[in-house]
């Protein structure tokens, strides 16, 4: 009887062994895995496989954190892999946080905030990537009536998304439209008067832009608008990015000169904190508002843990923020985006410190691919 106890006992240590030393290997599968894709946006390949891991930083982080606090509380009595993961693993945390952390309440905003308009002219802006195929036409229009902005912007709508539009906001006369079943249609509905209103393809003669002006306030203030839907890195769509970072990037340049307020919206099938997103506001000039306030993730509306902030507004620094949220589902995987600005002189943010910050690889690469020799620059307006 005390030699069969003994042999199970001897099969229960060597079969724990063997447990703990495949959690090790594991242990070191997933650590080494984490800084492979923490790492490699790092670089300037364009291809979707790489781009996407721009997307999950968050996600990334929190991962991290786990792995680190597994290693400090793993049993003393199994045998631990080497704290010197810790290293590696902090350097890959650091690293994510360094991105992410500029859209935490933790730093400064870029635009700043008021409570009232002190006499500055007013603009309120929704944009709403509805998904083409949605049919719940009535939650965005009830949306637009509830908040009654100046400007509707609608991404991947098409020709029934237009009819059921155009009869239900009548109080919005003024209008641009570009109506497709490709999911890049766009429509702009407007209280106020546009002028100069057009639509631009930039790179692509199925992947439409909206350019206009709006006179606002009393005397006018001519605000410069632009709406964007460049395609995503992604399989089924564009294997690489080079499509969206050329149009990002001819965009600023486009903008980088106007003197006026400019508003630049949509979904840019990129997150706020991608090299990309960075390098066309360093470009243009242009400020995002999220910064010190928050991710505001838009996108995916059914997945509360895999959400990243891919519908964005940028503004220049004329502007005064006394609202930005997001608003509720609408039926679409996107939640729309509303905005309310006080335009005002220029607050002259520092051109240099901007210019300095300008990913210069970066931005010759972007330049130098087939994509940019053949894009438009968008019109001026």
């Amino acid at each position: 009887m005390q030699r069969a106890v003994t042999s199970r006992s001897v099969y229960s240590l060597s079969d724990f062994a063997r447990t703990v030393k495949t959690l090790e290997y594991l242990y070191g599968f997933f650590a080494i895995a984490l800084t492979i894709v923490t790492a490699l946006p790092a670089s300037n390949n364009r291809a979707w496989w790489v781009r996407t891991h721009d997307f999950p930083r968050v996600q990334y982080a929190f991962l991290l954190v786990g792995l680190i606090i597994t290693l400090w509380v793993w049993p003393e009595s199994a045998q631990a892999p080497s704290r010197l993961w810790t290293l590696l693993l902090v350097a890959a945390l650091a690293y994510q946080l360094y991105w992410i952390w500029p859209y935490t309440r933790l730093h400064k905003v870029e635009v700043p905030s008021i409570d009232d308009a002190n006499g500055y002219p007013r603009l309120r802006l929704l944009t709403s990537n509805v998904l083409m195929h949605n049919r719940d036409a009535p939650a965005l229009i009830s949306a637009v009536r509830t908040h009654t902005p100046d400007i509707v912007i609608t991404l991947e709508s098409d020709h029934w998304w237009q009819e059921q539009l155009d009869n239900a906001l009548t109080e919005w006369p003024h209008r641009v439209a570009c109506p497709l079943d490709n999911l890049y249609g766009m429509h702009l509905y407007s209280r106020l008067p546009l002028r100069d209103a057009h639509v631009d393809f930039l790179v692509d003669e199925d992947i439409p832009s909206i350019v206009a002006r709006v006179e606002i306030g009393e005397p006018p203030v001519s605000v410069r608008l632009h709406a964007i839907h460049p395609t995503p890195p992604a399989p089924g769509e564009n294997l690489r990015s080079t499509e969206r970072d050329v149009e990002l990037l001819m965009l600023a340049d486009s903008v980088a000169d106007e003197s006026g307020p400019v508003i630049v919206t949509g979904d840019l099938n990129d997150v706020a904190w991608s090299r990309t997103t960075r390098l066309f506001c360093n470009i243009s000039g242009l400020l995002d508002p999220r910064i010190g306030r928050g991710l505001i993730n838009t996108f995916h509306t059914n997945y509360r843990f895999l959400r990243w902030p891919l519908d964005h507004f940028f503004v220049s620094d004329h502007v005064r923020l006394l609202a930005l949220r997001r608003l509720p589902s609408i039926g679409s995987d996107h939640f729309p985006m509303l905005i309310e600005i006080a335009v005002g002189p220029s607050r002259a943010v520092d051109a240099k410190t901007r210019s300095a910050g300008i990913d210069r690889e970066l931005e010759q690469d972007t330049r130098d691919t087939d994509v940019a020799a053949t894009a438009v620059t968008p019109s001026e307006v």
